[in-house]
């Protein structure tokens, strides 16, 4: 983590408190994860993702921007956004008990020097519930976990909803200086720069297909899967959800904003043997013949979660990949069993579709899941 990011932060919740806006220290752990995923270099990024992670509301908005700008300011590429200079006195961070005060003039700071952190016996620090839940293999997870992997999910859906694409578009206000655009807009006022014409990174909402597979086999995995799958939808709008196990069922009308486990038992009841047989070719060719041309064009990621394991023919399994790989722009299938160092996709239907497939990845676990996040956006 960039140093100096905590203590910026924390004088940015207690301005905001100050003036009355109501933000927690729950919702500054918020905003410092959100903090540690986008650009910190671009002020405006940086702005949108606290926004969001501290969940201001509308009422609040503008003494929200007054304390940003008065305490925030870009970096340089690679630096943390630090608190602006002014006549007012600065901020103090919270001090925790047995914490070091600030240094006194003409001293080094405590990060440039060298200093020996303790803890008291019993105290040391050790792994949190919740990277204990990112690394928890789905097939231990409890009802319990579901609920929790909710509030990361949110989390990990965050990324998406504040990363920039690479391309630039015209904007208005703040961006780069856009020369071609200026010098002809100079043309219609004699050669005058009356104004200059400017460019950003909008935000990129990938759009995302996902074929998930609910057969029997992928029982302990299809629920919180499509929990993941949720999660993105929520960020990526346009995302379409098939599900398939004997048969393919469109789940996209049928996903309403909830609590996920109502969701998913809600789906559980919808589709027709949900963790029964399983014919991935058939299944597959059915999406090709009747929702490929509607739903997947060069822009599209293609996602299937499945672990392969189909005893049918794997002719039409091959061909409904190529078609799909064809119109695509990407397509991952994520396999709950390649968590496994020892994996080898051998399994006839996996083996078959692995040529028409950009990246074979593990779905395991929540932090093989995090790991598929720049590549959506990619």
């Amino acid at each position: 983590m960039t140093p100096g990011l905590v203590p910026h932060l924390a004088r940015f919740g207690r301005a905001l408190r100050e003036r009355g806006v109501g933000v927690s220290l729950s919702d500054e752990a918020d905003g410092l994860t959100a903090l540690t995923l986008v650009d910190l270099g671009d002020r405006d990024e940086v702005r949108r993702a606290l926004r969001v992670a501290l969940k201001i509301r509308p009422r609040d908005v503008a003494a929200f921007e007054e304390v940003f700008a008065r305490l925030w300011r870009a970096g340089r590429a690679g630096e943390e956004p630090a608190p602006a200079v002014s006549a007012n006195p600065p901020l103090q961070a919270p001090r925790l008990p047995g914490a070091p005060r600030s240094p006194a003039p003409g001293r080094p700071p405590e990060s440039e020097r060298a200093v020996e952190v303790t803890f008291p016996e019993g105290e040391e620090p050790g792994y949190s519930p919740e990277a204990v839940l990112r690394r928890k293999p789905f097939e231990e997870y409890s009802a319990a976990d579901l609920l929790a992997m909710e509030r990361l999910l949110a989390r990990l859906a965050l990324r998406l909803a504040t990363r920039r694409s690479r391309r630039r578009v015209p904007a208005r206000g703040r961006g780069e200086v856009d020369l071609r655009r200026s010098f002809r807009r100079a043309l219609a006022h004699g050669g005058e720069f009356l104004s200059l014409a400017r460019r950003a990174r909008p935000i990129e909402e990938p759009r995302l297909v996902v074929l998930c597979d609910t057969s029997g086999s992928m029982d302990p995995h299809a629920r919180f899967l499509l929990g993941f799958v949720l999660a993105l939808r929520r960020v990526a709008r346009s995302t379409e959800v098939f599900a398939f196990n004997t048969s393919l069922v469109r789940l996209t009308p049928f996903l309403r904003p909830g609590r996920i486990d109502l969701v998913l038992e809600r789906l559980a009841a919808f589709v027709p043997d949900w963790s029964g047989g399983t014919r991935i070719g058939e299944c597959l060719a059915d999406f090709v013949a009747y929702d490929l041309d509607s739903t997947v064009n060069g822009r599209t990621v293609v996602l299937i979660l499945s672990d392969g394991l189909d005893r049918g023919d794997v002719a039409p399994l091959a061909g409904a990949m190529r078609a799909i790989r064809g119109r695509a722009r990407r397509v991952f299938w994520l396999n709950p069993l390649a968590g496994d160092a020892r994996y080898e996709p051998t399994a006839r239907a996996m083996a078959a579709a692995l040529p028409y497939v950009d990246r074979l990845l593990p779905a395991h676990n929540l932090e093989s899941l995090e790991r598929l996040l720049p590549l959506l956006a990619a």
